[in-house]
């Protein structure tokens, strides 16, 4: 035991004091360099010296540990989860040291001990123990008591009402707010699961990542749901029970090319001209380029929609492989037009297809406009026969919004086809790049844009759906657009001029580029709410290499190594030559992200959920990428690095973690928070999920202890001041008090909840429905469970 205990601190050590010096060496401090000495003259004292003399500089290690760690963490200002950074500091020191004191307490021989030692050793061993499960049970997350009573049932202009929810965000205004009361804070205490179906959509193809991301709609009194695989169910809203379940037969080959496979949304459309057979619709596109009309009541193709029932969405695409550009995020309705954007792979080829958004007659599925970054005033005209859409533009792959009343349909944008460099974009690429933009819904026309970044290097593309409300600005009540995003500003433009309705500034962001490419010199960051970049506050996070964090020394030592050596200058850090990478903080997932914003509609108050892990970009030159592109021979499971074809650089982005799979930062890593919209206020934030279902090298923690997680999924807001919502990491769903954001109950779920929840009232009874399909790159478990709860009856 002892000649273990001794090589572990050798090896330790060396490694340690191998890693700190180099540390040292970039300005990282002595910590490392001076842990791995002390653990060098442990294993020398466990060899050469009685077992006792070990004990001193493992003592002073842990002391050490200790200090240096409640030192790092005041200068990173007590950062929320703290406790969970200065525990990764000194688990391992700790232990070291329990293991030496109970061979020297319990291993030699009791004649030579005084005769409390045994005693007091039990004695120090049972606090420790019960010290520890006391310190668990405290932080435990369980639910509490509401702070108030009050509800709000007020309908609003152009959003669903308590009897519906006709769209991804409730309606096409995308609120995620329902008006509906009955389960309210009083008795969310009694709410259980009612129904739950298996819609049996799964695969053990690892070349795929099954991600369902599905809200369903309800309208007319039944629930539509689609699946990953793009297959469509109508329910009994009441039972769960299927009434008809539709099949478009798409092939997993197709998916390949998906970062994850995933149906957001269908579309519904209700032709109030007829009755019968198809004057109500169901819109579903697919992975491979189909948009089908399917009767609503039977689940049967529309025949007299595009070519017997079908619209192909690779017309004019000249898609290069079936699937590497396709709608994960469905259609949406607006008036009497279906509306389509789409993903296309990311960083695949400068000549990918399209970004195209397209407008198709409901009934008819004739094209009305099309309206890209490069057909500007000419959207309505037809394409030219033999050609495609301009290759290769700013996409709209998230949910579209619209106001029919006004007659305007907005969208979110991405980024140009290769993500991480811009020599190759024009000017009208890099106007509607990570922009939100009108668009006149006759016409297709360009109503006004906002690019939420200049010359978006960083994938910072706009994943949150634009959000519609009415709210008072000096005495006025203004439509406007609520727009979150992966840089963690919230804007507030008028929805009919684009007019920043909240003040908005150019901020200096850092400069140098790539050889042929170039960066802006300021960036703009909305200023009157809190930013959610990363942990919360004023402007976007700034990491220190004091943020570095682990479970184990080495991992820890190794982040701390890897952060001196990149690039880091804070957001905006441009992408570069060194072999070592850019820091890419926030990451790739935000900031927010598709799961949105929620907008409580009666209390103005905004709800947002957000990531906090970065991802390390680096770059290589065209000559050391091997890897071949979609449709040029390269599929993307098998690609080390992403081509980004006719670019002179390659690049690879992974999240940044440690060699044990952990974050390489300290926690928290997700944030649940409530804004005044009204003041700008925040009034509360917290760490969003556990480690209960996660945590190094996939292992899970079983600690239901919030220490945040990355979350993927919105939040739905009622008018009884409630806030549902799954997104974390871990398998729970969980419902807060939107005013104060405790917790006020959960529930289990059989699978990740990385979709945005959903509610209804059917015949006199609200539901709240959650699709818990998982999320295979984020390493949920992956499931196909569409989940119901109500009150008793």
């Amino acid at each position: 035991m002892l000649a273990l205990l001794a090589l572990a601190k050798l090896g330790l050590g060396a490694v340690l004091i191998w890693v700190g010096v180099q540390i040292a060496l970039n300005g990282g401090g002595l910590y490392y360099a001076l842990a791995g000495l002390l653990l060098l003259a442990g294993a020398a004292g466990l060899i050469f010296a009685p077992v006792g003399a070990a004990l001193l500089p493992s003592g002073l290690l842990l002391g050490l540990t200790f200090a240096w760690g409640l030192i790092e963490i005041s200068e990173n200002d007590w950062l929320v989860s703290w406790q969970f950074d200065l525990l990764g500091r000194i688990a391992v020191p700790g232990l070291l040291f329990a293991a030496l004191a109970l061979i020297v307490v319990w291993g030699s021989a009791r004649h030579m001990q005084p005769r409390w030692l045994r005693p007091a050793g039990w004695g120090v061993l049972a606090v420790a123990v019960i010290g520890a499960i006391l310190s668990v049970a405290l932080v435990w997350e369980r639910p509490t008591a509401p702070m108030g009573r009050d509800t709000n049932a007020t309908l609003f202009d152009g959003h669903n009402t308590a009897d519906d929810w006709t769209a991804f965000g409730g309606s096409a205004l995308g609120a995620r707010y329902s008006p509906a009361v009955q389960i309210d804070r009083d008795n969310i205490d009694e709410l259980a699961e009612v129904w739950r179906v298996q819609t049996g959509d799964m695969t053990e193809n690892d070349r795929i990542h099954y991600s369902a991301q599905n809200t369903p709609v309800y309208v007319e009194g039944r629930l539509y749901a689609c699946t990953p695989s793009n297959k469509v169910i109508a329910l009994d809203p009441a039972t769960g029970q299927t009434i008809w379940r539709f099949d478009p037969q798409t092939s997993e080959v197709d998916m390949e090319s998906l970062f994850s496979v995933a149906c957001r949304a269908v579309a519904h459309h209700r032709n109030s001209m007829e009755d019968g057979t198809c004057a109500a619709r169901i819109y579903m596109a697919t992975v491979d380029s189909r948009l089908f009309a399917l009767d609503a009541a039977t689940g049967t193709v529309c025949t007299d929609f595009g070519t017997q029932g079908i619209v192909d969405l690779a017309e004019g695409m000249g898609i290069q492989e079936i699937g590497l550009a396709s709608s994960t995020s469905g259609p949406a309705v607006v008036g009497d037009l279906v509306l389509i954007g789409q993903q296309v792979s990311d960083n695949q080829r400068g000549d990918a297809p399209s970004g195209v958004v397209r407008a198709y007659d409901a009934l008819t599925g004739d094209l009305v406009w099309a309206w890209d970054a490069l057909r500007q005033g000419i959207a309505s005209d037809p394409l030219p026969e033999g050609e495609v859409f301009p290759r290769g533009t700013p996409n709209a792959w998230n949910v579209i919004s619209g106001d029919p009343e006004a007659g305007i349909v907005y969208i979110a944008t991405g980024n140009s086809a290769n993500d991480h460099w811009g020599g190759a974009r024009t000017p009208e690429e890099d106007r509607f790049t990570s922009a939100v933009i009108a668009i006149d819904m006759e016409t297709g026309e360009t109503i006004w844009d906002f690019a939420t970044v200049i010359h978006d290097l960083w994938d910072y593309d706009l994943g949150a759906q634009p959000a519609l409300m009415d709210i008072q600005i000096e005495g006025e009540t203004r439509r406007v657009v609520v727009q979150g995003t992966k840089q963690g500003s919230i804007y507030v433009l008028d929805a009919a001029t684009g007019a920043h309705l909240r003040p908005v500034e150019q901020r200096p962001a850092p400069q140098a580029a790539l050889p042929g490419d170039w960066t802006n010199e300021t960036q703009p960051q909305a200023v009157f709410y809190p930013n959610f970049a990363g942990r919360i506050g004023p402007d976007p996070e700034t990491l220190r290499h004091t943020q570095t964090w682990g479970v184990a020394m080495i991992d820890a030592a190794l982040c701390r190594r890897d952060f001196l050596r990149m690039d880091y200058r804070g957001i905006y850090t441009p992408p570069s030559e060194n072999p070592h990478g850019m820091l890419l903080h926030p990451g790739t997932v935000g900031g927010i992200n598709w799961g949105g914003i929620g907008l409580d509609l009666g209390r103005d108050i905004l709800i947002t959920n957000h990531s906090r892990l970065p991802n390390v970009v680096t770059m290589f030159p065209r000559e050391e990428v091997d890897d071949l592109p979609v449709g040029l021979g390269g599929a993307r499971p098998d690609q080390e690095i992403a081509p980004q074809w006719l670019a002179p650089y390659g690049v690879t982005r992974p999240m940044w973690l440690s060699i044990l799979g952990a974050p390489c930062i300290a926690p928290p890593w997700g944030y649940l928070a409530a804004t005044d919209l009204q003041s700008g206020e925040l009034l509360w934030s917290q760490p969003f999920g556990t480690g209960f279902d996660t945590g190094p090298m996939g292992l899970p923690t079983f600690l239901r202890v919030p220490l945040g997680t990355v979350n993927i999924g919105g939040p739905l807001v009622t008018g009884s001041g409630i806030t549902f919502i799954g997104a974390a990491q871990d398998n729970f769903f969980r419902a807060y008090e939107t005013e104060s954001g405790r917790l006020l109950w959960s529930a289990r779920l059989p699978s990740g909840g990385q979709a945005s929840p959903m509610s209804y009232m059917h015949e006199g009874r609200q539901y709240v429905v959650l699709h818990a399909g998982g999320h295979s790159r984020l390493e949920t478990t992956v499931g196909d469970s569409i989940i119901a709860y109500a009150l008793p009856q």
